[in-house]
């Protein structure tokens, strides 16, 4: 599913690079549930904002579904992340403006979907999550917990092959991220392939592979 050769991030000044990840070759398979670790400034972050397309490499290959990333176009770009990749971040990224509800509904916005499909999703989504109480409440209304819930139903409401969770318990008590972990291990059970970058080695453990960055380097699996 995901194929990365000899990426590295850098940024140049005049005289020298300063690299973020060095020489990244990375093999992901659809329906793995990959943890990424290691210390702060190592570059995990930054991996999966390559991966997620919201960033680019400096150098090297990147293939998803055997589609070559670093050789597209930014409009091609953005409808293959729309379409395949779901984003979980540690700050919820929900917009305070918005209900609930309409934070769920969002990408189906982008996607022109029709209004009654639209409401169907949203619903049966509430529903699952238990949040239909509260889908007219604002983000502020909400504990952690709940706003990370909104945004993972956010994030899968568009039904994508791949999510992506930089740190997604990394602002909830305990209780409430075991209950997101649990929540991302039912959707891999389901099919959905996700990576996560994880400090914790209890999440790290949810998933069937751990991958270590260490100064931008893959160190070991």
């Amino acid at each position: 599913m995901i194929k990365l050769l000899g990426v590295s991030k850098y940024y140049q000044n005049k005289f020298d690079k300063t690299y973020i990840l060095r020489n990244i070759n990375l093999e992901i398979k659809e329906g793995e549930f990959v943890s990424i670790m290691g210390p702060s400034g190592a570059g995990k972050s930054t991996l999966l904002y390559i991966i997620g397309m919201l960033d680019s490499a400096s150098e090297g290959e990147y293939y998803f579904l055997d589609e070559q990333v670093h050789k597209m176009k930014e409009k091609r770009l953005t409808e293959l992340h729309k379409s395949h990749i779901g984003f979980v971040f540690q700050q919820y990224h929900l917009i305070d403006e918005l209900t609930v509800y309409e934070n769920i509904e969002t990408p189906l916005l982008y996607q022109k979907v029709s209004g009654s499909e639209r409401k169907g999703k949203v619903a049966e989504l509430l529903d699952r999550f238990n949040m239909v109480a509260k889908k007219d409440l604002f983000p502020n209304q909400l504990s952690g917990g709940q706003q990370q819930l909104a945004a993972i139903a956010r994030a899968i409401i568009s039904k994508p092959k791949l999510i992506l969770a930089d740190e997604p318990t990394g602002n909830l008590h305990s209780d409430q991220g075991k209950e997101i972990m649990q929540l991302l291990k039912k959707l891999n059970d389901e099919g959905t392939t996700i990576i996560q970058v994880t400090h914790s080695e209890e999440n790290a453990k949810y998933g069937n592979r751990i991958i270590k960055l260490s100064d931008g380097w893959i160190e070991k699996e």
